[in-house]
């Protein structure tokens, strides 16, 4: 995920410069996406550019929360952290359709939250019903430099 939305780069800038607070995310859903996310949209994509799969067939986005069981800490400068176990993903009972991006949200409940990572997957998959999408260990990379 190397993309970072508008909504939290506004809200890392307050938290730094200005007066405001961030509250740190309870939860960091994953989301599979059809179109791939812009900065402005929100972790609602039935309003944005970015479309997530139907809320159909057993979809559900998956929860990793901020833990250092879940996400590997930072080593070297070089400000980035990656999944440390497997993000996996409802069996589909119907197809999700062909999945194209990633993104990260607030949120686990489809259509709500902020967004506030995506980026597009290295290759396209079709989810099948019968299928399971499955992020491997490290491939979820979120990079802040």
């Amino acid at each position: 995920m190397s993309e970072m939305s508008n909504y939290l780069e506004e809200e890392i800038i307050k938290h730094i410069f200005r007066t405001g607070s961030f509250t740190k995310p309870t939860v960091l859903a994953f989301c599979l996406l059809t179109t791939n996310a812009v900065d402005g949209d929100t972790g609602q994509f039935t309003t944005g550019t970015g479309v997530e799969v139907a809320n159909a067939g057993s979809y559900a986005r998956v929860n990793r929360p901020p833990l250092d069981a879940n996400w590997a800490a930072p080593t070297g400068g070089n400000g980035t952290t990656s999944n440390v176990a497997a993000i996996t993903f409802p069996t589909a009972t119907a197809g999700w359709g062909t999945v194209v991006a990633g993104a990260i949200t607030d949120v686990a409940t489809y259509d709500a939250g902020n967004l506030l990572f995506y980026s597009v997957v290295g290759a396209n998959r079709t989810i099948d019903n019968g299928d399971i999408a499955e992020i491997a260990i490290g491939a979820a990379t979120v990079a802040l430099a």
